[in-house]
């Protein structure tokens, strides 16, 4: 039987071997495949995203919420990217997934999980079952979504991981100016729009990976209709206008002040706040596919990943958390306690994945613009010329605020729970992460 210290030296040594390039010669192959991860209405579904609405179940069903796979695999090695149309994930759901997936070869160093964070989706407090608060402005914990979730995602990885073919990658970056804009009012945005296209060796289009940043918060706390949100309409748009069945997988970036907004050209009168979902998600999705289309793909040169763990600061409650996120989650000293000790992690990952150009570095949270630039031009000093941000990461631990923004307090900072340090801790971590897989050869 191995000790503590032979066990952790083994999985160092995997991860190692995980993040190890294969030879450039060995082709690239690559599946995908999505699925519906919309519950049935019957079992009371509930929507997260605004304190408000209380848990109540939703309505109706305005359009499925799905998760996507993007499975590749280069000789021994695999990686699956999912991207879901969800709030966000507790780590419960990565911990139960590579559990179910590892007689497939998943680990949690090979499977990413990077949800859009949409506001009329599934609570993912539903998800924790560290969650004992019972509180439904937060959300009760469901072993039943839970367990539905995690075999939704073990099917859609072990399908795209059944539709393996050599392909080809590319990446380019665009923009969509008046889309975002940052709502604690330092005008700080990331407005680029950051394409990675994979297509079959025969130049049939198999992905298109599309980044933008923004919070999905046109619907609010009175919508009780299940959507994706401005993404699902944008990837709906960019697999019409692209065609040939390509599978469009949208994930977000340091969102955390980014607030989404209508351009210049869709100022029309909207009559719903569907409508105004639908212009942000269309005109967003013009320019991913415009970008998509300036991409020559090639044979990939560069397939690396690699997943890091990050020790967090010491959990503590802002001093003003009753006055903003604490009011709305109705949130007193007693339950905040319970958050920091029994449902707060001690540590958590930041992961990247790099094919040739594109890089996507993931963040356990909501990060503010300004960190996340810094992480992006970091890696792009290091050798990365599409770096982009995997926002709210295989787990939400809260907000992720510099020590400036975090004293400046407001509800960002009230529902940010390891303190001052929290931003430059996870900073450290994603660009080294980053930095370490730009350095294999």
């Amino acid at each position: 039987m191995l000790n503590v210290q032979q066990c952790t030296i083994a999985a160092s040594v995997l991860l190692v071997a995980l993040a190890a390039p294969a030879p450039a010669a060995t082709p690239l192959l690559g599946g995908v495949a999505e699925i519906s991860i919309t519950p049935p209405l019957e079992w009371g579904l509930p929507l997260g995203g605004y304190g408000e609405r209380m848990s109540k179940p939703a309505q109706g069903i305005h359009d499925l919420v799905k998760a996507k796979a993007l499975v590749l695999k280069r000789g021994e090695r695999t990686f699956a990217l999912v991207t879901l149309d969800i709030l966000g994930l507790p780590g419960s759901v990565k911990e139960a997934l590579t559990v179910t997936l590892a007689p497939d070869g998943f680990s949690e160093a090979n499977v990413l999980l990077l949800p859009s964070h949409t506001h009329a989706g599934l609570e993912m407090a539903a998800l924790n079952h560290r969650n004992t608060l019972n509180n439904p402005a937060i959300g009760i914990f469901n072993q039943r979504l839970l367990d539905f979730h995690v075999e939704r995602l073990t099917q859609v990885i072990r399908t795209a991981a059944g539709r393996l073919d050599p392909v080809m990658v590319g990446s380019a970056v665009g923009r969509a100016p008046g889309c975002s804009g940052n709502r604690r009012g330092d005008g700080v945005v990331d407005d680029t729009v950051t394409v990675l296209r994979v297509d079959r060796a025969n130049g049939q289009p198999l992905a298109a990976v599309v980044n933008f940043t923004a919070h999905p918060t046109f619907m609010d706390g009175s919508d009780m209709w299940v959507s994706a949100g401005w993404p699902g309409y944008m990837q709906r748009e960019v697999e019409a206008l692209v065609g040939d069945g390509v599978a469009c997988l949208y994930y977000n970036g340091a969102e955390g002040d980014q607030a989404p907004r209508l351009p210049a050209d869709g100022q029309q009168a909207c009559g719903s706040n569907f409508e105004k979902a639908e212009v942000l998600g269309r005109w967003v999705a013009i320019q991913a596919a415009a970008t998509y289309r300036t991409i020559k793909p090639s044979h990939p040169k560069r397939f690396d990943f690699a997943l890091h763990r990050v020790k967090l600061p010491a959990g503590q409650a802002h001093p003003a958390f009753k006055q903003t996120g604490g009011a709305e989650y109705g949130i007193d000293d007693a339950m905040m306690a319970k958050i920091l000790n029994e449902m707060s992690p001690r540590e958590t990952t930041v992961q990247a994945l790099r094919l040739d150009d594109w890089m996507v570095t993931s963040v356990p949270g909501e990060m503010i613009v300004s960190l996340g630039l810094r992480i992006k031009a970091a890696l792009h000093d290091a050798g990365a010329k599409h770096p982009t941000i995997g926002g709210l990461g295989n787990e939400w631990i809260s907000y992720i605020l510099t020590a400036d923004e975090y004293a400046q307090g407001g509800y960002e900072a009230s529902v940010s729970f390891y303190g001052p340090t929290l931003g430059e801790t996870i900073t450290t971590g994603a660009i080294s992460v980053g930095k370490e897989i730009l350095r294999s050869r």
